[in-house]
């Protein structure tokens, strides 16, 4: 074999592992972009399920209220509107402003029991209280866990290497979950 080609077959060589190193390298930073990405829709998920356990408990505790504060229309009337700008909405930033316009509404429906000793002592309006109390809980811890999984892939996007591969998998920024201002807590209900 002349030396010419043993020099032209290692330059190959050499030139072929360092072909498959980048593919690897590119295919990994694909792959862990595409990760991020579904480790934030998944979580994004699991808030969906606790937004929507609260928003089914809400008419419940509605309508034990309802007798007991009748001219509180306006309470009423702004969780149903929330509640169907929730449903309607079609993007995760929509939905998060949706879910924050119910914390106000349910704050004062919540507190209404100040007002209406009665419904303090009602069976009905007890359990949902603790069912909502609960949500709101795991509102928090999902909420939480969403914005981790958005602070990792929007940080890993703004790399350069990150915002290569996020441009590859057709990756953008996530937007987070903060509760409106002034609402950072569950409603607190004091008896």
């Amino acid at each position: 074999m002349s030396n010419g080609l043993k020099k032209a077959m290692v330059l190959i060589a050499v030139l072929a592992v360092a072909g498959v190193l980048l593919a690897s390298t590119i295919i990994s930073g694909y792959n862990r972009v595409v990760i991020m990405d579904e480790n934030v829709k998944n979580n994004w998920a699991q808030v969906e399920v606790q937004l929507k356990r609260r928003f089914d408990l809400i008419p419940n505790l509605v309508a034990t209220v309802k007798g007991y504060a009748a001219h509180e229309k306006g309470i009423f009337e702004d969780i149903a509107a929330a509640r169907v700008k929730y449903f309607q909405a079609g993007t995760v930033k929509d939905k998060i402003e949706a879910a924050n316009q119910i914390e106000g509404p349910l704050s004062r429906l919540l507190l209404l029991q100040e007002r209406y000793p009665d419904l303090k002592a009602n069976e009905n309006f007890l359990k949902l209280q603790d069912s909502i109390e609960g949500t709101e809980n795991r509102i928090a811890v999902a909420r939480k866990r969403y914005n981790d999984a958005v602070m990792d892939l929007d940080a890993y996007i703004r790399t350069v290497w990150g915002r290569l591969y996020a441009g590859l998998a057709n990756v953008g920024p996530a937007p987070y979950y903060q509760p409106p201002q002034g609402e950072e807590a569950a409603p607190q209900v004091k008896f």
